[in-house]
């Protein structure tokens, strides 16, 4: 197919080739008989079949005698994918031929190759996760103590620091790549168990059968199969997915909030001299690779619905799960590498304005600092009930230009219980940024101790 007879943005916009590479037909062709491969070689060593059959299958395999344009040609006529692949595998072992497939069913090969392509994903996906939360604790560390004003339902709040919030965001992507590692056991599944599962093709060798087909592989083997692999599997890891791309939205919009025009705290990487960021207007700079992990994110989160309603087949299965497989993994998998190595571009280089912050948290003349100032005034035997009401009053005021300091002040309740150096010192940010930055540490410490794990 030309170049401009793509259909999917996904050939030739969106995702990197050796990830793309993942699900070429070549790759899931080589699986699937390398499936047939290991099978033969265990029955062989079971004497089910003929050692001689087995060394014939495993030499075709090994000799790329197998093609894809035979194996479509197979197909067009007996409508069966894997009868296909088997057929052509046949012809290509002469007399060991008559011995391919034997005892096993389509979903034996399917469902064990599926199992392959996913753990190879699972690895590309791990390093993902790895790389980008390297990249936020090495932010969270530089910045541990650039003081910005914490935003609650989009209003100032109390101080932090940046590189706290960084901190916050690598700690979900690790806990992401936990869910990883723990579910990994349970989605490198194959099963070598025949029609209904239940390993009768094998005869008394079922177990050893399967056992030594996944080991070979790589996998182990699903103890409760149907005709096929438990699609609990498939739901777990495309809602992992989800889950993961639901963060890769949370700090893209981060980035997009902080990057406003009226915010302007951080911004993505801008190369000034070539890159344009309206067709139209001249003066924008936009965080492009931020909207596209959104957007991105958003199709990743969708693809997590019809693997849920695979787990509902009919009886020990139907066809009801394979076609939408066949594009939700994919491109759920493409995408989220995709969106992930896009975030790890945005924080590697991304620009963080302290003197900007540091002018947001001074606009606020002290008010993002009530709590401290409430809190004094408790211990000082004022009700926090009442300190709550009239440090709301205070900063309710006519905007007289006066800080919420010189208001205190002149308070006769606040000023009876404080000094004005006392005041002073309560509405400095320093506490705030001081317990965000020892936090931080806290927190860079022990995440750089599970990322070189």
């Amino acid at each position: 197919m030309a170049d401009d007879d793509l259909i999917c943005p996904l050939e030739f916009r969106y995702g990197r080739p050796p990830v793309r590479a993942l699900f070429s037909r070549d790759a899931r062709l080589a699986r699937a008989l390398s499936v047939e491969g290991a099978l033969a070689t265990a029955e062989a060593e079971c004497g089910m079949i003929p050692a001689p059959a087995a060394r014939a299958i495993e030499q075709a395999i090994a000799d790329h005698a197998v093609t894809l344009e035979r194996v479509d040609e197979l197909e067009r006529s007996l409508r069966h994918d894997v009868m296909a692949i088997t057929r052509a595998l046949a012809e290509q072992s002469g007399e060991g031929g008559a011995w391919v497939h034997f005892g096993a069913t389509s979903a034996d090969i399917t469902d064990t190759a599926l199992a392959m392509e996913l753990k190879e994903a699972a690895g590309v996906l791990r390093v993902d996760l790895t790389d980008l939360a390297v990249t936020l604790v090495d932010l969270a560390e530089r910045h541990r103590a650039t003081a910005e004003v914490g935003r609650t339902h989009g209003q100032h709040a109390v101080p932090l620091s940046f590189g706290y919030k960084m901190a916050a965001a690598a700690a979900e992507i690790v806990r992401h790549r936990q869910r990883l590692d723990e579910l990994l056991p349970r989605l490198a599944v194959g099963k070598m168990a025949g029609a209904v599962g239940t390993g009768a093709g094998f005869g008394d060798h079922a177990v050893i059968v399967e056992r030594s087909v996944m080991e070979r592989l790589g996998l182990t083997p699903d103890e409760a199969p149907t005709q096929i692999v438990g699609r609990d599997r498939i739901a777990e890891f495309t809602n992992f997915m989800a889950l993961t791309a639901s963060t890769g939205e949370r700090l893209a919009t981060e980035v997009r909030n902080l990057q406003r025009t009226e915010i302007a705290e951080v911004a993505e990487a801008f190369d000034e001299a070539r890159q344009v960021g309206s067709s139209t207007m001249a003066q924008k700079r936009n965080p492009m690779l931020s909207e596209n992990v959104t957007s991105l994110a958003r199709l990743v989160r969708a693809f997590a619905l019809p693997p849920l309603e695979n787990m509902v087949l009919w009886h020990e299965r139907d066809l009801a799960n394979p076609a939408n497989e066949r594009i939700v993994l994919p491109h759920s998998i493409v995408l989220l590498d995709d969106l992930l190595v896009k975030l790890v571009q945005v924080f590697q280089h991304l620009e963080v304005d302290a003197e900007r912050m540091a002018g947001h948290l001074a606009l606020a003349g002290g008010s993002t600092m009530t709590e401290n100032l409430m809190l004094a005034l408790t211990a000082k035997g004022v009700p926090r009930a009442e300190a709550h009401e009239r440090l709301r009053k205070l900063t309710r005021g006519p905007s007289d230009g006066t800080s919420l300091a010189e208001r205190a002040r002149t308070d006769p309740v606040v000023s009876h219980h404080l000094t004005a150096v006392e005041i002073d010192a309560l509405l400095s940010p320093e506490v705030y940024v001081r317990a965000a930055a020892d936090k931080t540490d806290r927190i860079v410490r022990r995440l750089r101790a599970e990322l070189v794990a």
